[in-house]
């Protein structure tokens, strides 16, 4: 256990932290879920917007990494415009 004041807040502020990023973590993860899941084209294209900005929100507080942001809004770009 730690001894020190600032590192028994630092493990609060990490678990803290560790909790808030596996939530989004997981809410991004089953969007994009979502998304490739639809097969009616007017569905995935009014979801995307959304999804694109959750994705890059989570590139910019590091929660992912940026190029998998680009990544996921490429592939899933692809995936709606081969929907019929």
């Amino acid at each position: 256990m730690a001894n020190h004041k600032s590192s028994l807040k630092r493990i609060r502020q990490e678990e803290k932290r560790r909790l808030h990023n596996r939530y989004y973590g997981k809410t991004m993860r089953n969007a994009v879920r979502k998304l490739r899941a639809t097969t009616d084209k007017a569905e995935a294209v009014s979801m995307y917007p959304k999804l694109a900005k959750l994705l890059d929100k989570l590139a910019k507080t590091n929660i992912i990494h940026k190029n998998k942001a680009n990544n996921l809004k490429s592939k899933l770009a692809l995936h709606i415009n081969k929907l019929a």
